[in-house]
């Protein structure tokens, strides 16, 4: 007897939000997850992580948790993370673990295996040939096997999960409808859009990969007009005073982000020369360095310098691949007196980040302004607009490239 409608493998914040919409819509969930914490958050009814929305269905749901067994579901949804590995090459290892614990459980005869995580061109293509080689089964017929790609943007997953058009990539008709009837609880059927796998990888990676190049632009800019000892936010506001043709420019800032950050090598694992992407990934990752060089030697001696924001973007507790690491390592290579660092959205006191292995004192911001002599706006959290006047009556440098306390990128404020 089949125990569950849809079994989620990975309860991140790409599998968790999906599990209680899904849960919301009438299916029986289970969810499957190798961190113990996360298991014990959802079993106490709370979120592991800030997402919009999430603790009012948290709060009701029954979803079953399990830490090592596979439960038996007619789906198995598979949302485990495909990370880049050192040296720009796709890392199967996640995915291969789950597909090995189906196929040893005798829990993939007959079922519909749906993958979700970001992964490279011709992954799908690879594990259905894994599958094949394994078992002998073929999609279609043994089993059913589809990509459907997230598409949501973090914070706002439940909300999207109900509007965004949901690409399915397949290589028989079978694994189609058998995908296509989960996403029709969510969404309008012509909202439901058959593709291959590959076009599916594609267009996932191609989405990603062109907001990664359209931010790498203003912050090229924003680097260039420094090197010409033109303040970047002045020119921004001249050349784009009701200038049409320039609406689309985004404003610079730091670029991260588990899916930005390493899109970009799935693509370029498979060229051997410099293109596009990957000088837009040059830019986004040397803006850390920028920032520091902004500062001379005698301002940072026996100085302390403070850091606001530590997650990878705006209002999100989720540090992972942000960038704010980073400069804390080029501010610590020129031995200031300390380095200070405040993210309200993370939790208070001492905040150990396994994903960039560094432990810190989480500040309040009065405390960076208080204790700092420069301070560095690394995120663009909203509250931080709250901090202009308490800035400007300070007597303290700020860097500012999100232009969130500042007018200029560098401001010196009483000195």
């Amino acid at each position: 007897m089949i125990g569950f409608d849809i079994t989620i493998i990975g309860a991140g914040r790409v599998g968790l939000p999906f599990a209680l919409v899904l849960e919301k819509s009438g299916f029986k969930i289970a969810v499957k997850e190798v961190d113990k914490r996360t298991i014990n958050f959802i079993n106490k009814k709370k979120t592991p992580f800030k997402e919009n929305g999430i603790e009012k269905l948290i709060k009701k749901t029954k979803i079953k948790t399990f830490l090592n067994k596979m439960p038996d579901s007619k789906t198995y949804i598979i949302t485990v993370g495909t990370p880049l590995m050192q040296n720009i090459e796709t890392d199967f290892k996640y995915i291969i673990k789950v597909i090995d614990q189906l196929i040893n459980s005798k829990k993939i005869k007959n079922k519909n295996i749906i993958l979700r995580s970001t992964i490279a061109p011709n992954s799908t293509n690879f594990i259905s040939k894994y599958i094949k080689n394994k078992t002998g089964y073929s999609s279609g017929k043994e089993y059913f096997l589809s990509y459907c790609p997230e598409r949501i943007v973090e914070g706002n997953a439940i909300k999207e999960l109900y509007k965004l058009p949901q690409i399915v990539g397949v290589s028989d008709n079978q694994s189609w409808l058998k995908a296509k009837s989960i996403f029709l609880k969510l969404i309008k059927k012509n909202k439901i859009l058959k593709s291959t796998y590959v076009e599916a990888e594609l267009a996932k990676l191609f989405s990603n990969v062109y907001r990664y190049i359209n931010f790498s632009i203003p912050n090229y800019f924003l680097i260039l007009a420094n090197q010409f000892k033109v303040e970047p936010f002045s020119l921004f506001d001249l050349m784009n005073k009701e200038y049409p043709r320039n609406k689309g420019l985004k404003m610079p800032g730091l670029t991260a982000g588990t899916c930005l950050r390493k899109d970009y090598g799935m693509i370029n694992e498979n060229l051997p020369y410099t293109d596009l992407v990957l000088q837009a990934h040059k830019i986004n990752e040397f803006l850390p360095l920028f920032i520091t060089n902004l500062l001379d030697s005698n301002q940072i001696n026996n100085r302390t310098i403070g850091i606001l924001g530590y997650s990878f973007k705006k209002d999100t507790d989720d540090e992972r691949d942000s960038l704010t690491p980073k400069i804390y390592r080029y501010l610590s290579r020129l031995a200031p007196k300390k380095i200070l660092i405040s993210d309200y959205n993370l939790p208070n006191g001492l905040f150990k980040d396994k994903y960039n292995s560094l432990n810190f004192k989480n500040f309040t911001e009065s405390e960076i302004l208080k204790k700092s002599d420069v301070v560095i706006i690394a995120m663009n959290h909203s509250k931080y607009i709250k901090l202009r006047s308490k800035i400007k009556s300070s007597k303290k440098i700020i860097i500012d490239p999100w232009r969130v306390l500042s007018d200029n990128l560098v401001n010196y404020y009483g000195n």
